[in-house]
């Protein structure tokens, strides 16, 4: 198992987060992550987004590089989880202003 790099919790900056937050496909990995409890580890493919594997390594690499999600690899496969602690101290209430607007 290795652990990808992700920016610390001070680097985090809202106009990466938002420009991540944009995208439907994004948001929509977020939302799911949201409803799960915390520390919860998804793999990719469970989100069943309507792209192309290369799209939604792209959308999962977005969402890392803003600092939105935390991803293990396991060799042929990758974990994803949401840095939810880290969200709500650097932007709190972001993430519930994001469930709420469904």
């Amino acid at each position: 198992m290795t652990e990808t790099t992700l920016p610390k919790r001070e680097d985090l900056e809202l106009g990466k987060v938002l420009s991540a937050l944009a995208d439907p496909n994004r948001r929509r990995v977020v939302l799911a992550l949201l409803q799960e409890p915390v520390g919860t580890e998804r793999t990719c493919v469970s989100f069943e987004l309507p792209v192309t594997k290369a799209t939604s390594t792209f959308h999962f690499r977005v969402l890392r590089e803003a600092g939105l999600t935390y991803d293990l690899s396991y060799g042929n496969r990758k974990g994803v989880s949401l840095r939810r602690d880290d969200i709500d101290a650097r932007f709190p209430g972001l993430l519930a202003a994001l469930a709420s607007a469904r």
